[in-house]
This record gives structure tokens, C-alpha cells and sequence, in this order.
């Protein structure tokens, strides 16, 4: 690989299409000087067989990087492939034969692949006379009406004389211009279409780039097997390059896998920007001349990049698609596929084989198979299919909730990063998601965590009617929420008010804990031996004697009494008391002891031993020796041991 240089000058990659015969290659020499069939079989049988590439420098500036195709129907897998990566064409059409068989193939497979940019090219013209020429305008023009290519520009040549070459390449840069820039992502990916051992480099892979910029140096993954590779080189046209941009025809020169092990349709990618699939959501469309509705379960090849992988068709809503019309569908490939959303393909049926129609990827990875006649999934694929971003979030949130938004990567909706954050942010003013946390959900997927959440504490209630609410672990797990948003769903909840959280505990705001007549006249007159001995009431053994458990469990929930420690409780004024207490004494004097809060409150040392030890739990004192300091105080030199030993 020669000298490094930087490319410059814009590059867009353009295919050539149309019946065999009809002089592409020939077409290609004229316009680069570069003869495009490059195997001996090619130039002794004088056709073309798999794909040639050219390419030359444009007077504006430009780079026209050219991909030959095979026009002969045996190899229509070759020029489907060429054709994955092409972002403009030159459809050509022999002046003395007219659109032919494969002019036709080829003009649809462009259509169906988004091609809407390319110029029409009218070959062997020196071979008729001026009337029959414009017969084949006429023809040709009437043909390419009903697709992208309807008003591309139409030059006469003849590529053996050169006559209306110079015509032809003003045409193609002025088509050139209206072709939008290749998008960088800062995710490349390159569908290979060759692959091959150089001496002196070892493996060698080509094809379009997309996406993003590849480097030397750089570590790359070969998907969809996942074998890791890193750049030895990389050329553009023939040089080498610092960089290869998107949009170029780019040469990878890789260290870490064997030549022979690198399949045409292998994707050479950033590792973990994409990831395989064998089954997407699509939306099709059959041409109106393919020779069959397209029925559910059928046997289809898809032609996707460089890659030709063969599957199922699961028709949605409807038992067929009919000719020229188009539908929701999921494809369950035979083996691992790399695919965008937004993504085109190509459709062929294996036998006879013929193509048939083509479609758009909606969701790369959807999450199962759908139910084929649900109201809901056939209005899930319209919104996919509309392309408006804040629909297709919404949808494709709907499908992986909760889950952070970053998650929700262009490979997947085919949204980039900032129209996704924009769709994010206008749906939530609109109430339209939740976000929770770094978590985001639909509205509807919060109504059914809601109702979950509804459902839980209803029957722990009925269940357990003088407990005052589960424990938030036990509300997360039946609920089924991560971690990373539960927290954040128990904010909402209570912010919405039908929720009241109790330091761990949960219950609905409209419970309450009610006792029988026997157990509340139980229960107050418990209350009332502590009121009566605030400082060093029952213990829990004799109060739960007293009431039995499950009314002393309600009693602490509800907060009428106060355990501080496993034997010692306090009721609630009591214990507010000897909190009081307990800061009054320390905003008066520096620390406080057991002792001191015993005397105080003419207690004995068991309880205010409790209460001390209570409180420095729940970070309200400090142990320092043996007195409490107030949680903050600033402490002596004295104190420097106790904090070492501590």
C-alpha cells in the first residue's frame, strides 16, 4: 500500500445497472481509462462476471468512484451485491436494442434500494439514426416515470468513439451535487464485496464505507461472527490514506484473520456499535410485475449490503402481500444478519429465481414474534413505518421498557442521538414517556407499572390488614422493576399521591390500620400503661403479651410506639420527649452521658442506654468514650484518640 496521503475532494460511489451487452464496462473505460472486468475468464468470454471498480477525479473536484455489475441474469447475485453500496447510478440502455429484461431487473432493484439520484446513459448511439434514438428516449423515459430515477438526465454516447463522453461526465457532476453527504455516525461499518491475500499485506477486504471513518491502528470486528481484527492499512482509490471517510470505496488491509475465512457479506465494524440479528421488522413492498402474492411463511433470499441471506417471511395483518402493493412483515433469517433500522433490502424468491419486491427495515431487533392479526402490532409497524422520530421512539421504547435512552441507539430505530433526545424530551412535556431516574418508560408502560404496584399492596393489605404496608424489597421484587428504577418509580408514585412510603415500608394512601373492637381495646389500653410511664414503659415481651404480635407490629407501623431497641420500646410522645430532651441538654453543655439522661428523666440506665444507642443509629449523636456528642460538633484535641480507636 503506497505513500499515505488524505483524500479530498467529495467522494460518492456510483453503480452502473442495465441488460447485458448494453457496453457498461466499455462505458466505465471511456469515462476512467480503467478497464473494470479484471478476471481472465471476463476478458476471454468478453462479459462481465463480478463486480470491476474505477474510479476518477471529476473537473469540480469530486471523486466519481465507479461500481461495474454483471448484466447478464446468471449473475444477478454479483450485481445485487455491487448495487448494495452505491449511493447514485448510471442506468444504461443500448441505443440500438432498447430497455431489455434485465434494464428492467436492475431499474426496479435501484428503486427498491432508494436509489433516486443517477443519470441515464444511452450506449452504441453512433449505431442509429436520430429517429430511431428518440424512440428509445421516449421508451426510456417512460420506463424510469415510475421510479427514483424519473427525471434524471439522458446523454447519448458512443463509448468506442467517445462521442458525448464530455456531455456525460458535465451530467454526472451536476447530478453528483444533488446527491446528499455520506452520513458519519461515528459507527462505521463496510459490507465486504471482496476479500483476497496480498503479498507482502496478508488480507485484504473492500467495499463502500458507511457510517464512520476507519484508521490504521484502529481495532475492528468482523460481525456477525465476532472475531476481532485491527487495521493494517487502509487505501481509497488506490492510495493509501491517514483516514477513510464514509461514502468511499475503501481498501482494509487486516491483521488477525485469514482471507479465505472472510465471506462476501462479512461486516468489518466498530466493536459494539452493532449488533447481529435473525429477525427484524420490516415493512415490503412487492414489485408489480412479481409473479405471485408474497404468502406468510414463504421461502425468500434477502439481498442486503454485499450479503445475500436466506429466510422466512411472517406476513402481519394479512394473509398475503399482492403485486405492486406493500405490508408489515417480519423476517426470521436462516443465519446471523447485520442490519439498521432504516435499512433497504432486496427480495428474491429462490426458485425459479426472479426478484420480487424489496423493504425497509423497522426494528433491527425487535423483541419476539408478533401476533399476526393483533390490532396493536399492525398499528406498532404503521408508526415504525411513518419515519416521524418521536413515533418511532415512543414505539421502540414501548418494546425494551425501562430503559435508559442512550439504549435506544440509532442501529436499532435508525433515530440518531440527537433527533432521539429531542423526540425523548418533547414526548415527556407531553406526558407521552416517564422518566425515572436515568430510566425511561411510555405513558402506558407506567400505567402498567402502576397498576402492578396498585395490585400488590391490595392484597398485602387484605392480607395482612394491621400491617401497615410490604417492605420496599418486597414491593420491587413482585413489581419486577430493576434497582436502577425503582427508587425513582417510588418518587412518582408519592409525588402522585396514591403512595406513602414509611421509612422501608409502602402502602397505599387510602389504607389504614383497623382494629377490631376487641384488639382496640386491647391496643389503648397498652397505650395507656405507656402514657402512664412514658420514660420506662413495657417491654416488647410484655407488650406483645399483652396484645398479641401481630397488634404490637401495628402499633410500631402506624408509629404509635417506638422500638429502639429489641426489648425497649417508648410510645410516641415519650419518645419525643427524650429526643427533645437529649438536644436541649446538648445545645446547653458539650456532651451528655447515660447518667445524665437517666437523672434527667428519672429513668434507668437499660433505657436511656437504648435511647442513646438509638439515636446514634440514626445519626443524630456520636459515641465519644463514654458520653454523645451532637451529630457535627466540632470536636476537641482530647476526642483524637476515641477517633483513631473508632
Amino acid at each position: 500500500m503506497a505513500a499515505t496521503q488524505t483524500a479530498t475532494g467529495r467522494v460518492v460511489v456510483v453503480g452502473t445497472a442495465g441488460h447485458v451487452d448494453h457496453g457498461k464496462s466499455a462505458l466505465v473505460r471511456a469515462l476512467t481509462g480503467t478497464d473494470p472486468d479484471r478476471l481472465a475468464e471476463e476478458k476471454a468470454r468478453g462479459l462481465t462476471i463480478d463486480l470491476g471498480f474505477a474510479w476518477r477525479p471529476l473537473p469540480g473536484g469530486a471523486i466519481l468512484s465507479l461500481v461495474d455489475v454483471p448484466g447478464h441474469e446468471d449473475f444477478i447475485r454479483n450485481m445485487l451485491a455491487g448495487a448494495g453500496g452505491v449511493d447514485a447510478a448510471l442506468l444504461v440502455v443500448a441505443a440500438d436494442e432498447g430497455p431489455m429484461p434485465q434494464t428492467r431487473e436492475h431499474l426496479a432493484i435501484l428503486d427498491l434500494l432508494g436509489i433516486a439520484h443517477g443519470v441515464t446513459v444511452l450506449t452504441k448511439a453512433d449505431l442509429v439514426d436520430r429517429d430511431w434514438l428518440a424512440l428509445v428516449r421516449n421508451d426510456v423515459r417512460s420506463l424510469v416515470g415510475r421510479t427514483g430515477l424519473a427525471g434524471a438526465p439522458m446523454v447519448a454516447v458512443s463509448a468506442l468513439r467517445g462521442d458525448g463522453i464530455d456531455a456525460l461526465i458535465e451530467a454526472i457532476e451536476a447530478m453528483l451535487a444533488d446527491v446528499p453527504p455520506a452520513a458519519d455516525h461515528a459507527r462505521p461499518r463496510l459490507s465486504v464485496d471482496r476479500a483476497f491475500s496480498l503479498a507482502g499485506f496478508g488480507t485484504v477486504v473492500t467495499g463502500t464505507l458507511r457510517d464512520g471513518a476507519v484508521r490504521p491502528g484502529d481495532t475492528l470486528v468482523l460481525l456477525p461472527d465476532g472475531v476481532r481484527v485491527r487495521v493494517r492499512g487502509v487505501q481509497a482509490h488506490g492510495r493509501a490514506v491517514a483516514a477513510a471517510r464514509p461514502g468511499t470505496r475503501t481498501a482494509i488491509n487486516l491483521v488477525g484473520v485469514d482471507a479465505n475465512a472472510v465471506t462476501r457479506g462479512t461486516v468489518v465494524a466498530a466493536p459494539g456499535a452493532y449488533r447481529p440479528t435473525q429477525l427484524v421488522d420490516a415493512t415490503l413492498r412487492l414489485l408489480p410485475d412479481a409473479p405471485a402474492p408474497l404468502a406468510h411463511d414463504a421461502r425468500i433470499h434477502v439481498f442486503h449490503g454485499a450479503a445475500e441471506i436466506p429466510g422466512h417471511v411472517r406476513i402481519i395483518g394479512r394473509r398475503a402481500i399482492g403485486p405492486g402493493d406493500t405490508g408489515p412483515a417480519q423476517i426470521r433469517f436462516d443465519r446471523p444478519a447485520v442490519m439498521v433500522g432504516g435499512d433497504r433490502f432486496v427480495l428474491r424468491q429462490p426458485s425459479p429465481p426472479r426478484t420480487i419486491g424489496g423493504g425497509t427495515v423497522l426494528d433491527a431487533h425487535p423483541s419476539g414474534r408478533r401476533r399476526r392479526f393483533r390490532p396493536q402490532v399492525a398499528a406498532r409497524f404503521a408508526a415504525l413505518a411513518s419515519g416521524d422520530p418521536a413515533t418511532v421512539v415512543w414505539h421502540m421504547l414501548a418494546a425494551h421498557e425501562p430503559c435508559p435512552g442512550d439504549a435506544l441507539t440509532a442501529a436499532d430505530t435508525g433515530v440518531e442521538p440527537d433527533a432521539r433526545e429531542r423526540a425523548l424530551t418533547a414526548l415527556a412535556e407531553g406526558g407521552r414517556v416517564v422518566r425515572l431516574g436515568a430510566m425511561w418508560m411510555t405513558d402506558a408502560g407506567w400505567h402498567n407499572v402502576r397498576r402492578r404496584m396498585e395490585g400488590v399492596l391490595t392484597r398485602y393489605h387484605g392480607r395482612f390488614p394491621l400491617r401497615l404496608g410490604p417492605p420496599l424489597e418486597e414491593l420491587r421484587e413482585q413489581v419486577g422493576l430493576g434497582s436502577d428504577a425503582f427508587p425513582a418509580a417510588i418518587d412518582r408514585a408519592v409525588a402522585e399521591g396514591w403512595l406513602v412510603r414509611t421509612g422501608d415500608t409502602v402502602h397505599h394512601a387510602d389504607h389504614a390500620v383497623r382494629f377490631s373492637d376487641g384488639d382496640g381495646a386491647a391496643a389503648a389500653a397498652l397505650l395507656a400503661r405507656f402514657r402512664a410511664e412514658p420514660f420506662k414503659g413495657p417491654s416488647r415481651k410484655a407488650a406483645e403479651d399483652a396484645v398479641g404480635r401481630a397488634v404490637l407490629s401495628a402499633l410500631i407501623d402506624r408509629g404509635d410506639l417506638v422500638q429502639v431497641a429489641p426489648d425497649v420500646l417508648f410510645d410516641a410522645q415519650g419518645y419525643a420527649e427524650l429526643r427533645a430532651g437529649v438536644l436541649s441538654h446538648l445545645a446547653e453543655h458539650p456532651q451528655i452521658t447515660v447518667g445524665d439522661l437517666r437523672d434527667r428523666f428519672e429513668t434507668s440506665r437499660k433505657y436511656a442506654l437504648a435511647i442513646l444507642e438509638h439515636l446514634d443509629r440514626i445519626r443524630v449523636t456520636r459515641r465519644v468514650g463514654d458520653a454523645r456528642v451532637r451529630m457535627g460538633a466540632a470536636e476537641t484535641d482530647a476526642d483524637a484518640p476515641v477517633r483513631a480507636a473508632s
